[in-house]
């Protein structure tokens, strides 16, 4: 199987107050194409230094990591844009939609920014049926329920169709039904469309839904072990 992450003995330390911070100190990890992990750990753990790994939002003090076997380490500012823009969707906690826009206006940004070849507005609004917000493309986001603006953000991570998504804390700010309806969706599309999905939570039930949970302490993987995944929806139904 081919591996869309590789992380080779990578340290990220910070200078706080004099003081020398190993935010993440020599992790070793690999993540197939079409898995579903969750990153799990306390607060101080490394979690978040990981993802802006992840998704090259921040380089390490030393170590490789590999992006689709290209050594991100290697590339230019203009690259690392680049390989944001089309590789990697992302999906945040707050959702970071901009409320004057519509929700198909908020799905095409990304296409703004690397603009592709393709017909902005039918891949935005093709994003949207993907999620079930077709009827909701000309909302903006205070007229939608947290949930929905949650698929409106996931609609904006897939329209540039990326290898990976990275989620962090996506289930944060939602109840239990819009938890299960945003966890139902991102299998959904682990399984369906085999996009890879890396997740961040401190949820033990969301991380129940992945297929495996990497557990960090102190900057180290403590543990990374298969799950016993629990399907949720439809995916559920095909399987019984």
């Amino acid at each position: 199987m081919t591996s869309v992450i590789e992380l080779q003995n990578i340290k990220r330390h910070y200078v706080m107050g004099g003081e020398t911070v190993a935010a993440l100190d020599g992790v070793d990890l690999t993540i197939d194409q079409g898995e579903m992990v969750a990153v799990m750990g306390p607060s101080g753990s490394g979690k978040s230094t990981m993802m802006n790994m992840l998704g090259c939002l921040d380089t390490p003090t030393s170590g490789r990591y590999l992006l689709d076997g290209i050594d991100v380490g290697t590339l230019s500012d203009d690259q690392l844009s680049r390989v944001r823009g089309r590789q990697i969707g992302f999906v945040f906690q707050g959702y970071n939609l901009l409320p004057r826009l519509t929700a198909l206006g908020n799905v095409e940004l990304p296409m703004k920014l690397n603009p592709s070849g393709r017909n902005r507005r039918e891949a935005a609004m093709a994003a949207l049926i993907r999620v079930g917000l077709a009827d909701r493309a000309s909302h903006r986001p205070s007229e939608l329920s947290g949930g929905q603006q949650q698929r409106v953000a996931i609609a904006r991570a897939l329209v540039n169709e990326p290898s990976m998504i990275l989620a962090d804390e996506p289930t944060g700010n939602l109840d239990t039904a819009s938890t299960g309806a945003i966890i139902e969706l991102l299998q959904d599309l682990n399984h369906r469309d085999g996009i890879t999905i890396v997740m961040v939570t401190h949820e033990e039930e969301v991380a129940a839904a992945t297929r495996r949970a990497v557990r960090l302490l102190d900057g180290k993987i403590l543990s990374d072990e298969p799950v016993a995944q629990r399907l949720t929806g439809a995916l559920a139904e095909a399987a019984s």
